[in-house]
């Protein structure tokens, strides 16, 4: 599901993009990452280096390496005490989980419209400007 706006893309999305666990959702990951001018969390680059350091057994060189093409190539959006707060509110106000919450704020923080994420609720509308989207939803 190739998109042409900006979009913030959360984890796994971008871990099918560096392995070869699942070609298909691999090709659909890298054709999102090409084409939708993606936003990502430090909270996101954290969890992928360490998935890819555990289960893709990545040299340290490499994640260093990828650390710095993210930093490079992408719009990073940082933690901070604002992010925190609004991560808060947003579980109180859509039941997310700690973690979930801390990526759709930090996909609020970036004022983009789509968050491309395979683990939550496909079609949910947050504070109707943010539009989870499944891409691997058939």
């Amino acid at each position: 599901m190739p998109a042409s706006d900006p979009g913030f893309i959360d984890t796994n999305i971008w871990l099918y993009a560096f392995t070869d666990d699942d070609t298909q959702k691999k090709d659909v990951a890298q054709a999102l990452i090409k084409t939708s001018q993606p936003f990502i969390s430090g909270q996101v680059i954290n969890e992928v280096c360490v998935n890819l350091i555990k289960r893709a057994k990545f040299p340290e060189a490499q994640i260093g390496e990828l650390i710095e093409t993210l930093y490079q190539k992408y719009d990073v959006i940082e933690m901070n005490k604002v992010l925190l707060l609004s991560a808060s509110q947003l579980r109180h106000e859509y039941s997310l989980s700690y973690w979930d919450s801390l990526i759709v704020a930090a996909a609020l923080a970036s004022e983009v419209r789509v968050l491309y994420s395979e683990d939550m609720q496909h079609g949910l509308l947050i504070h109707e400007t943010l539009k989870i989207v499944n891409p691997f939803y058939a």
